[in-house]
């Protein structure tokens, strides 16, 4: 009896020690949907990639008219054209429809990669902001991702001001 009381005294103890070393833990979270939102470089990537892109969506849009006229001339005038001609407006149009289906799908593919790539970039400098932070004020841990965080631990603001400063 005396073996099994010291032994529950020392687990109390030691769970009582536990409690006290986890009550100093300071825990952190960042939102990193609102950090490739709203801030500053990643605004400043967005506006980059709009204009490096710009003339090649303008492009597409100009190929895109020139199919539907050409196939509304082809609708139009499917009576009266022989054969010959209305089926080489046809082909015409099936070509330029190939090609177009082809340009999109590669002006998706170079957006996708410069957008990974400037996401990249965005997110190594805001590791590097987070990591400062956790430095200077004492954080033991910091979250990207939990089911529930409470916003008192929520220091996306924080890193936000920070990558704006340029920090």
């Amino acid at each position: 009896m005396r073996y099994l009381l010291s032994t529950f005294a020392a687990l109390a103890l030691s769970l009582g020690i536990a409690a006290v070393e986890a009550a100093e833990i300071k825990i952190g979270f960042i939102d990193a949907e609102r950090i490739n939102r709203e801030s500053a470089p990643a605004e400043r990537a967005s506006k980059q990639l709009e204009k490096e892109f710009a003339p090649r969506a303008q492009e597409l849009q100009r190929r895109e008219a020139q199919m539907k006229a050409l196939q509304s001339q082809l609708e139009k005038d499917a009576m009266t054209m022989s054969e010959s001609d209305r089926r080489a407006k046809e082909q015409e149009l099936a070509r330029m429809n190939l090609d177009y289906q082809r340009m999109q799908r590669e002006y998706r593919e170079d957006l996708n990669l410069r957008r990974n790539q400037e996401l990249s970039a965005l997110f190594e400098r805001a590791n590097r902001v987070i990591k400062q932070i956790a430095e200077a004020e004492k954080y033991d841990l910091i979250l990207q991702e939990a089911v529930y965080r409470n916003p008192r631990i929520d220091i996306t603001e924080k890193v936000l001001k920070a990558l704006a400063e340029g920090k």
